[in-house]
């Protein structure tokens, strides 16, 4: 039986914030119930092999000897105990992880995994990704910004493009020497040249775009998110991103351009944008789905995902092996909860991939894990009605990814299966997904997403049992 389509509200205004943000990161430490946790923010999810294994210590040392990655490409550290707060500062600062302490919380920044590394991969956006933060830790104002605020950079594919980001960049294929695109575009000051890339810039929800210069990107991404500070201020509203703006005092492409203007940034209005991936021809691969992807000549990269989620440090020590042994000596985390090893030669892609799946990774887009997430549910959250993660196992282990529904396997049409213990939904896929939300009378399994019709979902299982 298939899920029912149900709507949860996607855009809602939200209320005036009246305090700070609370969102935790590698010194604000919060707790939970399972002790205390530590989210550490690694844009563009980058790691070297020194680095990571840094967290693979800290784990073991200091928390309950797991990672835990996130929808934003971040590690968690959990079961942290009180007052392991210093060592903890100290383990990641000299492994580089703190560059700057009064901006570790604002580095979120989100890039295509794979940019730079499959056959007909188009620009590398991770070059901007580094200067951003960069800019980040060096700007006085950035450090308003909350730690909800979301900077995404796409690399033409369209993989990253649609997760929610609050200044948004999309690069677009050069053109040749001497031709230029004029469709959809109107001259809001000079139009940049293709020397070095050039990206399209969003801004929350807005569809317009404005096009930059790719040297200029890494300024204007932090430009957009300096306007959007002011326009919080003016609306007195305490708003954490782009979308809680209220109205009369909402950010458009046409007030970042003019704040680029000021900046002395070149930029182009772009009314109607092409869609993420629509010129993407020949195809580029999946930056979702586990596997080898093939590079240019003997380039392989490994790409894995972490069942539900969680690392155990031994799996993330083999993965710390082996880009440091027969990779590039770096490790990349992506969106979907997942870590891409660059630099393998072709010969050694194979072994090492079976070695992953050996230890427990997910290395096969078949896998019934594919798609299948949870939030951490009980015993790590009190608001949590039932231990999500065991019930999701449970469930997979008598071949069903859904309470009651369809057999293992890719989710109906691909979509992403998520487990979820209350319903907050901590960490839920964006877009279209298979919500199985925890409620008193059992398991609500409904179709959630901006284009689904609201229907009655259906109730799949007995009510959990709370600890």
């Amino acid at each position: 039986m298939p899920p029912s389509p149900s709507t949860r509200p996607q855009a809602a205004a939200a209320p005036a914030r009246e305090r700070g943000d609370a969102c935790p990161g590698a010194l604000r430490l919060h707790r939970a119930a399972d002790g205390h946790l530590a989210r550490i923010r690694l844009p563009a999810g980058d790691l070297t092999a020194r680095q990571a294994a840094v967290l693979a210590d800290a784990a073991d040392l200091l928390g309950d000897g797991h990672l835990s990655l996130t929808s934003r490409g971040n590690v968690e550290l959990r079961g942290l105990a009180e007052g392991c707060g210093g060592r903890l500062a100290a383990l990641l600062r000299d492994a580089g992880l703190l560059p700057s302490e009064r901006h570790e919380r604002i580095r979120n920044i989100l890039a295509s995994p794979l940019a730079g590394l499959d056959r007909h991969t188009p620009s590398d956006v991770r070059r901007w990704a580094r200067e951003l933060d960069a800019l980040l830790c060096a700007s006085e104002s950035a450090t308003a910004l909350s730690g909800r605020f979301l900077f995404v950079l796409d690399d033409g594919r369209g993989d990253v493009a649609a997760l929610g980001g609050d200044v948004s960049l999309l690069a677009e294929p050069q053109p040749q020497p001497g031709a230029e695109a004029r469709t959809g575009a109107e001259a809001d000051g000079e139009r940049p040249g293709p020397a070095g890339g050039v990206a399209l810039l969003r801004v929350g929800d807005d569809p317009a775009a404005l096009r930059i210069a790719g040297p200029d990107v890494p300024r204007a991404a932090l430009a957009a998110a300096e306007a959007f500070l002011t326009a919080a201020a003016a609306s007195g509203s305490g708003a954490w991103r782009v979308r809680e703006l209220p109205d009369g005092h909402g950010l458009t492409a046409r007030d970042v351009a003019a704040a680029l203007r000021s900046a002395g940034i070149g930029a182009a209005y772009v009314a109607e944008p092409p869609a993420p991936g629509a010129r993407t021809s020949p195809p580029y691969a999946d930056s979702a789905a586990p596997g080898i992807v093939e590079g240019p000549g003997d380039d392989r990269a490994l790409s894995v995902l972490a069942p539900l989620g969680r690392l155990s440090a031994a799996q993330f020590r083999l993965l710390t092996a082996i880009a440091a042994d027969d990779g590039s000596g770096a490790l990349r985390l992506t969106p979907w909860r997942g870590i891409v090893l660059p630099g393998l030669p072709a010969a050694a892609a194979p072994r090492r991939l079976a070695e992953l799946t050996t230890a427990g990774l997910v290395t096969d887009p078949a896998s019934p894990w594919h798609r299948l997430g949870a939030c951490t549910g009980r015993p790590g959250c009190a608001k949590s009605l039932t231990d999500v993660r065991a019930d999701a196992t449970a469930a997979l282990a008598t071949g069903t990814a859904v309470p009651g529904g369809p057999p293992t396997g890719p989710a109906p049409e691909g979509l992403p299966v998520y487990w979820s213990g209350c319903a907050r939904r901590c960490g839920h896929p964006h877009g279209t997904w298979i919500d199985v939300l925890a409620t008193a009378e059992g398991y609500r399994v409904a179709l959630v997403g901006p284009d689904t019709a609201p229907t009655a979902a259906r109730t799949a299982t007995p009510p959990p049992t709370a600890p």
